[in-house]
């Protein structure tokens, strides 16, 4: 490839949309935190590099379908389930502001978070909250707005290829909990959220390596009196950006690890410390453009899950797509 590669700045488009499909019946109380494996894992979702004020608007759509098997039961709304299944579309926004200063040499952001879900979930509730009961089949279905996430604190440094940034997040228990429910849209607790991620893409040969890793802090559910353990995950992307269509296009693989690392508590814990962990990989594709003073993101990716335990089992589908717009003209694309 000649000359260097130079991506519009459209990193930060699509930061933390974990949010998402948070809300999806899948340890954990429901099978699943608030971060949804794979939801941040490339340079996209990195924030700009810009020496100004950045203004972003990013949407996501995401499907997620799967189920458990007749082997593992989950705690759904307060409902011991078997044969668990989920199915979850969802829109979520993204509003983020990069202001124009630097503290520590390092550039800060502030973003919120919004999705609104449509979920249906179905399974045999156990009439008695025990294992192996008689039970009831059940089919719920839940849409509205989800528990929103605030990162109150980003802040990102560059140097040649190599980006890197810590951030903070809050999920907030906005969306409607129901006890009694299979589809809750809310999880009726609070998540603290600290994290970091390393991005390298080379200007020369537009090779990708990017990862994020964050750890999930629980609140407890007072509803049910459901403590979820604490989590960690591990998301990554490798791919190869080229320049096509009047812009770049990428393509590679996106692969995660998500575990539990502390056991569910409570009274409503009836599973013990049903500790979850999942893991996948799949293929991911971008493109990148610049329109004026605007840069313009888009990235799909399949994610079908590998290893599974005490969480439903499934595939993910993503569609990423936002714009940027820096309150001084961005430097030109090569050629335009």
């Amino acid at each position: 490839m000649k000359g260097k590669v130079r991506l519009p700045v459209v990193s930060g488009l699509l930061i933390a949309l974990s949010v998402a499909f948070s809300l999806t019946a899948r340890g954990e109380e429901a099978g699943t935190g608030h971060y949804i494996p794979g939801a941040t894992s490339s340079f996209i979702d990195m924030l700009p590099d810009r020496d100004t004020s950045t203004f972003v608007y990013a949407n996501a759509f995401t499907y997620y379908d799967g189920s458990t098997g007749a082997a593992k039961d989950l705690e759904l709304g307060g409902l011991l389930t078997a044969n668990a299944k989920g199915t979850i579309y969802s829109e979520t926004s993204l509003f983020l502001y990069q202001a124009p200063f630097k503290i520590a040499g390092g550039q800060i952001g502030v973003s919120l978070i919004v999705p609104y879900v449509w979920l249906k979930v179905q399974g045999d509730v156990l009439l008695s909250g025990r294992r192996f009961a008689p039970s009831i089949h059940r089919e719920d279905t839940a849409n509205g707005f989800g528990d929103v996430e605030m990162l109150p604190v980003m802040i990102g440094w560059k140097h040649g290829d190599l980006k890197w940034q810590g951030q903070f997040g809050v999920y907030a228990p906005t969306g409607t909990f129901n006890k009694g429910d299979l589809a809750n849209i809310g999880r009726n607790y609070w998540t603290f959220e600290p994290g970091a991620a390393l991005s390298y893409l080379s200007t020369k040969f537009g090779l990708e390596v990017t990862a994020f890793a964050g750890f999930d802090f629980n609140t407890k559910n007072g509803t049910t009196e459901y403590q979820t353990g604490d989590q960690f995950h591990l998301d990554g992307t490798v791919a190869e950006h080229l320049p096509l269509l009047g812009g770049f296009v990428g393509g590679g693989v996106n692969g995660y690890f998500y575990q539990q690392i502390t056991g569910d508590s409570g009274s409503g814990a009836t599973l013990g410390g049903f500790e979850g962990m999942t893991a996948g990989i799949g293929p991911i594709f971008s493109y990148a453009y610049r329109i004026g003073d605007f840069d313009l993101a888009g990235e799909a990716k399949w994610l079908p899950e590998l290893g599974v335990a005490n969480r439903l089992n499934g595939n993910a589908v993503w569609f990423k797509i936002g714009l940027s717009y820096a309150s001084k003209p961005a430097e030109p694309l090569p050629g335009m």
